[in-house]
């Protein structure tokens, strides 16, 4: 399983307190409001915006938060955010790309570039590690949704590229842009998903032991606690001995 997935493992089987989830729904509506602002309010009329509801709705997002967030956008007085992608290193050198959402640019950069720092990372430049991943659609079902013959099944009929299937779950693949399609069709076939979003699948991964695996976790953790991060994806792997142990 890739980098990201057991990361999301990780985090699931952490749990998560309230004040984590009330970050959470911070990131989620600003997601939100910016894909509404961005198109039509309607999210059956705006593919981001249907996405960024239905990954708030897997992450049991209230109603209320959702259509608040939607009337921001409507209202004219959200903020204007911008998209950026920064790339860099951490522990042992494994790649990681952090994606952010920011009313200002220099006080994210000169942000991200210290937490890297801090916890013994270092930023790199634009396209430093991008190229050791692929953009993809990233659908998540639990393992209670089938068995792997029927997801599978249903993920290629859907059009799907891939399935990885394991004790904990469901994780279907496939182009970034068919996400929606791919989304919807499965939705049809196996009901609501627990996450369906746009994600960086790594294509080449680094291994690394349980020291750099603490490291590493400390490197996200701070990055992931800044307002304007919006989504940390590393190319890590380790073997089950290591992740037990964490």
């Amino acid at each position: 399983m890739a980098g990201h997935s057991k990361w999301a493992n990780i985090q699931h089987r952490k749990g998560r307190q309230d004040a984590a989830r009330s970050k959470l729904f911070s990131k989620l509506s600003k997601e939100i409001t910016v894909a509404a602002k961005m198109g039509d309010p309607d999210p059956d009329k705006n593919p981001r915006l249907r996405l960024a509801v239905k990954e708030a709705k897997g992450q049991s997002m209230p109603k209320d938060n959702i259509e608040r967030a939607i009337k921001k956008a409507m209202g004219g007085d959200a903020d204007s955010y911008e998209e950026i992608r920064y790339e860099g290193y951490g522990p042992n050198g494994v790649a990681v790309i952090v994606e952010t959402m920011t009313d200002n640019k220099n006080r994210t950069a000169s942000n991200v570039r210290s937490t890297f720092a801090k916890n013994g990372g270092n930023l790199g430049e634009t396209g430093s590690v991008g190229f050791m991943f692929e953009r993809k659609g990233e659908v998540v079902y639990p393992a209670s949704a089938g068995d792997a013959d029927t997801i599978f099944e249903a993920a290629i009929e859907a059009g799907a590229e891939d399935v990885e299937s394991s004790e904990d779950g469901h994780v279907i693949w496939c182009a970034d842009t068919d996400l929606n399609e791919v989304s919807s069709a499965l939705e049809a076939t196996l009901g609501e998903s627990e996450s369906t979003k746009l994600v960086w699948r790594p294509t080449t991964t680094t291994e690394l032991g349980l020291d750099d695996m603490q490291r590493l976790m400390k490197l996200i953790d701070a990055l992931e606690d800044d307002d304007d991060v919006q989504r940390v994806t590393t190319n890590f792997e380790a073997t089950d001995e290591v992740m037990e142990q964490l």
